[in-house]
């Protein structure tokens, strides 16, 4: 996984078809996704479940581009192995979802994935700022995490910024999760975000054996971003 800046696309599977789970990743990447985000609810540390690492693990062989873990389960720390193991790129854990972050960090790191913190809308900035060293993604949530669909929360715009000033030189990415659509990627854009998931603005329109809709709603994000970057 070399760093760049450059604007990705991870289209959140929690959008897609789950009867057709691996094809929608071949799809999704066909058509031209830059990474597969993955979101595992637990029904504790957020209100729906979804799925677990044989899940996972059954998708993994259909993602030829990143496997992007999203973590949304507490206690989390006993379940980092898992998803290592099942073929996870990175995984990424909420601030909240441990009693130590910063040994949390260190041990997704040690199982050889990239590491994130996820903050929610309420969680400031200033939760990274003893573990920036340890992080190669921060995922900066625009909704309240445990559902898809949500209304975009604007005041985040101004903390992925802030984020980006205390990221420095570092080759750490942003990533925005949560109402990203061609209209709010242009704001995480310029606010220093180069990772975009997006579920329903990519999955809208199209199927597995319809997927041109998923190339053009991506196309359509990932111009709007670049234009404001």
């Amino acid at each position: 996984m070399p760093f760049d800046r450059s604007i990705k696309i991870a289209p959140s599977i929690l959008a897609s078809d789950f009867a057709n789970f691996g094809a929608e990743c071949e799809a999704i990447e066909a058509q031209g996704c830059d990474w597969v985000h993955v979101d595992v609810m637990d029904g504790h540390f957020v209100p729906a479940i979804t799925f677990g690492p044989a899940t996972c693990a059954a998708i993994r062989p259909h993602i030829k581009t990143v496997m992007d873990v999203h973590l949304m389960i507490a206690p989390v720390d006993a379940y980092l192995k898992d998803f290592a193991d099942a073929g996870a790129d990175i995984l990424t854990l909420h601030a909240e979802a441990g009693p130590h972050l910063h040994r949390s960090l260190q041990h997704i790191r040690a199982l050889g994935c990239k590491a994130g913190v996820a903050l929610n809308p309420s969680t400031p900035a200033s939760a990274l700022e003893y573990v920036m060293d340890l992080v190669d993604l921060v995922c900066v949530m625009t909704v309240n995490p445990g559902f898809g669909g949500q209304k975009f929360i604007h005041s985040q715009v101004a903390k992925t910024a802030e984020i980006r000033a205390m990221i420095g030189d570092r080759p750490i990415h942003i990533e925005i999760d949560g109402g990203i659509t061609p209209q709010t990627a242009p704001l995480m854009a310029a606010a220093g975000a180069d990772v975009l998931v997006a579920g329903s603005a990519v999955f809208k329109g199209g199927s597995v054996n319809n997927p041109a809709p998923y190339g053009d709603n991506i196309r359509a994000i990932r111009a709007a971003a670049k234009a404001a970057q």
